[in-house]
């Protein structure tokens, strides 16, 4: 489980990490397990850790004042996942993040993070190199729900990340997405036919 996230650290920060290091990577990382359909975070909790994903799958949600979820996130292995504002200001959050698979995590609080990124130069970097990435990935999100098609986004989310669009169900691609199940499945449709 450990030496998951010692790899994803070498991967992104480019650097060694001593046996020293990953020693105090060990230490600040506690384990978690979640079953299928367990909450990692509901609406109105504070996000008391990031986690980073080990094995499974899991989503985080908004449901609005008509009962519909809205998915924001999905997260799979060698993925982080959290409520990022409540996480960061440490008040309540506005999501939910349930397993849709058994799952296993590492989870890490914010002043433990906050040491390692001080003692340990591969972490800082693989914390910076995220930062950099979610910013980024952030900015083409907005782009996407506000100026391409529902056609367009579906091809590049399947472009980009072939493996959310083959191992989440249909109505939840559908709610990521912003648009309908059965606009969902027209699109599958004409996609298949050309």
């Amino acid at each position: 489980m450990y030496n998951i996230l010692l790899q994803y650290i070498i991967d992104y920060s480019s650097l060694p990490v001593s046996d020293e290091d990953f020693k105090r990577i060990q230490d600040a990382f506690k384990p978690k397990k979640l079953r299928k359909r367990q909450y990692l975070l509901q609406e109105g909790d504070v996000c008391k850790y990031l986690s980073f994903i080990t094995k499974g799958a899991l989503r985080q949600y908004s449901v609005d004042h008509k009962g519909i979820e809205h998915i924001v996130r999905f997260g799979i292995e060698r993925w982080w996942v959290a409520d990022y504002e409540s996480f960061t200001t440490q008040q309540p959050g506005t999501y939910n993040i349930d397993a849709l698979e058994d799952s296993e995590l590492l989870q890490i609080t914010s002043a433990h993070l906050e040491e390692l990124k001080r003692t340990v130069p591969a972490v800082d970097a693989t914390m910076k190199k995220i930062d950099q990435r979610s910013y980024i990935s952030h900015q083409k999100r907005i782009r996407s729900a506000i100026s391409q098609t529902a056609e367009d986004r579906y091809n590049e989310l399947m472009n980009n990340y072939p493996e959310l669009v083959q191992r989440f169900p249909q109505n939840m691609i559908a709610s990521y997405l912003g648009i309908s199940p059965e606009t969902l499945s027209r699109i599958r449709k004409q996609i298949v036919s050309k």
